[in-house]
């Protein structure tokens, strides 16, 4: 138990939870070994100590530790990050370039947010893993590289696999260990300790008197659910030592501090939708044919008024429809031409809203070709390249190739 809050001290941890103290002994335990070791744990619950502590008490302490955030690089240019690339191997490659494999040789590296990575890189992944191989972007040359993984993400990779959109076989590569934290809300008895240590830090970097919690205020923070866990009870903390002149907190002034997560979040936030969209493109696309669903309404709703001699009516029962035109619009940022109806309009204007409807999906035809005829000039005219970049089937963009004769 020495040993365990002699290494809580080395690396800044705070907490006696039992959860919390068996991920650490594993750790502990794993690190001289060179074992795969996934970490799990929701966003927050400080998941990237475990692979410091691994690599510091490893064989490999004196080797570089790279940490690699998974999530945060783009797709197109993961694959170049981790395995590196060749000179001339894609457009702005004006040079050679190692990868963390490569630079990170007899070290450890960290791959947060693992369940991020792209299928293909996944494969890339699994070699390494299995053999120690890689081959960098633009290249032939099978290389060796000697490092040891530690994973971390907080998604549910059963759930992934079951998607199809985490391989199995690199799962079980990765978990051979599985180290689990535990969420801030089932370590209610460190909630405190944790929140007077930031409290005293924040003092003393602001140069300020620490702040005090009353009974009730106390109360009330052990008894939030914190879904952003720690790192959400350290913003709490800052805020409260920076905003609050008094340095004795009330639990009013606590539950100022608390917001109720589970009311005020959009559904499309931390839930599933009932669209489960792969691309921005996917969702420009939805965006825009709602709105032309809503328009098309629109245009319905006023034929059958208007053919009733009912003008006042019309502009009435519009009115709804148009408000959620402006919404829309204002909300996705997207730009969106309202056409107004004249107060004088007559049976004529029949002719007039069909010609926006023809002009609109002539519109919309138009600029799906333009995109098909650019991703296959970009891509020398290979279908399969251009399908991946505008993110439809090879076989849905042959059938628009026929279509519009390109």
């Amino acid at each position: 138990m020495g040993n365990l809050q002699t290494l809580k001290q080395r690396f800044g941890i705070i907490g006696n939870d039992i959860h919390l103290n068996r991920a650490l002994e594993k750790s502990v335990r794993v690190a001289p070994t060179d074992i795969s070791v996934l970490v799990t744990g929701e966003s927050g619950v400080g998941k990237e100590s475990i692979p410091k502590i691994i690599h510091s008490l490893s064989h490999r302490k004196h080797a570089k530790y790279i940490a690699v955030n998974c999530g945060a690089i783009p797709e197109g240019t993961i694959d170049s990050e981790l395995f590196g690339h060749e000179k001339g191997s894609f457009t702005g490659a004006s040079s050679a370039r190692k990868g963390y494999f490569e630079v990170a040789d007899g070290g450890t590296i960290f791959l947060d947010e693992v369940g991020e990575l792209p299928l293909t890189t996944q494969v890339r992944l699994l070699r390494v893993l299995e053999n120690g191989e890689f081959i960098k972007v633009g290249s032939s040359e099978v290389q060796k590289t000697n490092v040891r993984i530690v994973a971390a993400t907080n998604i549910h990779m059963h759930d992934a696999i079951a998607k199809e959109k985490f391989r199995e076989d690199l799962y079980y590569r990765l978990s051979t260990i599985e180290i689990n934290l535990p969420a801030l809300r089932d370590r209610k008895d460190d909630i405190h300790l944790l929140f007077r240590k930031f409290a005293s830090d924040f003092a003393q970097k602001y140069r300020m008197p620490t702040i005090r919690l009353d009974e009730l205020a106390t109360k009330r923070l052990l008894n939030y659910h914190f879904p952003g866990n720690i790192r959400q009870l350290r913003n709490i903390a800052e805020q409260i030592s920076v905003v609050e002149e008094s340095r004795m907190i009330t639990g009013e002034k606590m539950g100022q501090y608390l917001p109720n997560y589970s009311g005020n979040l959009p559904a499309v936030i931390g839930g599933k939708s009932n669209n489960d969209f792969a691309t921005e493109r996917d969702i420009m696309y939805k965006i825009l044919f709602d709105m032309r669903s809503d328009i098309n309404d629109l245009k319905k709703l006023t034929i059958d008024l208007m053919q009733s001699g009912s003008i006042d009516k019309v502009q009435e029962e519009n009115h709804q429809l148009i408000e959620k035109i402006y919404q829309e619009q204002h909300q996705q940022n997207t730009p969106v031409e309202v056409v107004q109806i004249p107060e004088n309009s007559t049976q004529n204007n029949y002719d007039f809203i069909e010609t926006i409807e023809e002009d609109e999906s002539l519109s919309l035809q138009d600029k799906e070709i333009e995109m098909i005829r650019k991703s296959l000039e970009k891509n020398n005219n290979k279908r399969k390249l251009a399908a991946k970049e505008l993110g439809i089937s090879e076989r849905t963009l042959y059938r628009k190739i026929k279509q519009y004769d390109l």
